[in-house]
């Protein structure tokens, strides 16, 4: 007979959201099972009359008969005349029991990892999708996305029979072509569609070039403070880090020539370096292709949100100055157009199209086709550039209206380090107080702030925050910018209390 904690089991896998696809019958019939392959009905044991769990469960007598036929035939159970059903006592049963007990202790043992695996599960990552909270940063506007305009280009590119096929893993041509067009004009880049690998995303461009690129041990320059997800990429690859320090002009070029490591490749956000907004001056970026030229090292760009830029005339690119060929180019639409349109692309050296074209194949094939169509025709039609122009008015008043209202409300605490472009503003901690205590504050008030010293890579980081503006309104930047100062008003009120 049923334990009820027993019949509470079957009662919970009942009732599981993720089970209730299935026929009740079926659903009792997998409860029962699961029970007695994990050992909590042993061999022998007696299960109810059907006629009684039924009443216990509140369905039908039919529906545990049709459960426990199931059972039957499966070998499970034996049903005897006048006497009931029974667990069957067959010794095939036990290895699987004892691989049941055997799986729960497993469970509470660490994972036996490669070293690579190691690193790239410790160097963490994104384990659920975020909550867009106010201020949360890198996050685009998409309440103004021509929604309507992407759904009838999406019904065009359905029209195209290649459209529902295998893709090329290089990329859909009709998007290399139009990328290439639009980075040649707006970023100055030397690129054609021969030279584009569309991927999914900056973050997997990032993860091929360190894994097609570089070996286990060698050396990468990275800014300081920079990219967690571009040093978590290098962790994952086992390569070995070495910070360089970022000034107002962008990564001191000096300490990267200078650098007694030789390192075989530098990860530069050259256009808005992220976290801290500066822009790499012209003759760092000659300095480091001229470097890279000699040392026959990589230069990594990666030009995340550089469409937005809200004061002065942009800089041309680092891979539309190189002539040698050493720069990879790192482009992604997530920021400029909408977070789940995954695709990315790289430019790349003529060498290394093929290689780089084959390993993608390792990892996913190729992107989605239906979606790099229809950027296809987004881009043609001169619908990228005109929404792009849109949100960079927008976003540029946006951040004007944040600048302000820090500077009313949250002067006596932080310094806000006003970025020329971008999708968030660097606030510098001036009050002495920890950003986890902030944060903690902050969170509870519905405010997603993004610490400024977890982004440098030893102890020293500069303590404060990144508030994210673009996804906001002017009066929810003014709501979330007064609730950031109430927290900081009651933690210093509380301190003056203690």
């Amino acid at each position: 007979m049923f334990k009820y904690s027993q019949l509470e089991s079957v009662q919970a896998w009942i009732a599981h959201p993720t089970n209730t696809a299935m026929p009740l019958h079926a659903r009792i019939h997998r409860a029962i099972r699961q029970l007695i392959l994990g050992g909590a009905l042993g061999q022998g044991k007696s299960l109810p009359a059907t006629r009684t769990l039924a009443k216990s469960l509140g369905v039908s007598r039919d529906t545990v008969e049709a459960a426990y036929i199931q059972l039957h035939a499966e070998g499970f159970i034996k049903r005897r005349v006048g006497s009931g059903s029974f667990v069957t006592e067959l010794t095939e049963f036990q290895p699987t029991l004892r691989k049941s007990r055997y799986s729960e202790l497993q469970r509470a043992q660490a994972p036996n990892l490669s070293k690579r695996g190691e690193a790239t599960f410790r160097g963490g990552g994104i384990h659920d999708a975020p909550v867009p909270q106010t201020f949360t940063q890198g996050i685009p506007e998409v309440r103004n996305f021509p929604r309507q305009l992407w759904e009838r280009l999406g019904r065009q590119a359905l029209k195209d029979t290649q459209a529902l096929q295998h893709g090329s893993p290089q990329g859909a041509e009709s998007l290399r072509r139009a990328i290439a067009d639009y980075i040649n004009l707006e970023r100055g880049a030397r690129a054609t569609a021969d030279r584009i690998l569309v991927l999914n995303g900056s973050q997997q461009a990032i993860m091929l070039c360190a894994t097609m690129l570089l070996d286990a041990g060698d050396k990468i320059f990275i800014e300081d403070p920079g990219y967690h997800g571009a040093r978590r990429a290098f962790d994952a690859a086992e390569l070995e880090s070495v910070p360089v320090c970022v000034d107002h002009q962008g990564i001191v070029v000096e300490k990267v020539i200078n650098n007694p490591h030789r390192g075989k490749a530098v990860f530069l956000t050259p256009s808005h370096q992220f976290p801290t907004g500066a822009k790499l001056s012209l003759d760092r970026r000659l300095s480091l292709i001229d470097w890279a030229a000699r040392e026959q090292a990589w230069i990594f760009e990666d030009d995340y949100d550089s469409e937005f830029h809200y004061s002065g005339k942009p800089t041309a690119c680092v891979q539309g100055l190189d002539p040698h060929d050493r720069t990879i180019y790192i482009g992604t639409f997530t920021k400029s157009l909408f977070p789940s349109l995954r695709i990315g692309y790289l430019v790349l050296p003529p060498q290394l199209v093929r290689p780089m074209t084959v390993a993608r194949t390792v990892l996913d094939g190729y992107a989605a086709q239906i979606a790099q169509l229809t950027l296809a025709r987004f881009i043609e039609g001169g619908h990228f550039g005109a929404h792009i122009r849109t949100m960079r008015a927008i976003y540029s008043e946006r951040l004007e209206t944040l600048a302000n209202l820090v500077e009313i409300h949250l002067s006596s605490f932080v310094e806000a380090r006003v970025p020329i472009g971008g999708l968030q503003m660097p606030c510098l901690l001036t009050y002495d107080v920890s950003e986890r205590a902030i944060f903690d504050a902050a969170q509870r008030v519905g405010i997603k702030l993004f610490g400024m010293s977890a982004l440098y890579a030893g102890d020293k980081g500069t303590p404060g925050f990144l508030l994210g503006f673009a996804a906001y309104t002017p009066s929810e930047i003014e709501i979330g910018v007064k609730k950031l100062a109430n927290v900081f008003h009651s933690i210093t009120s509380k301190r003056v209390r203690d």
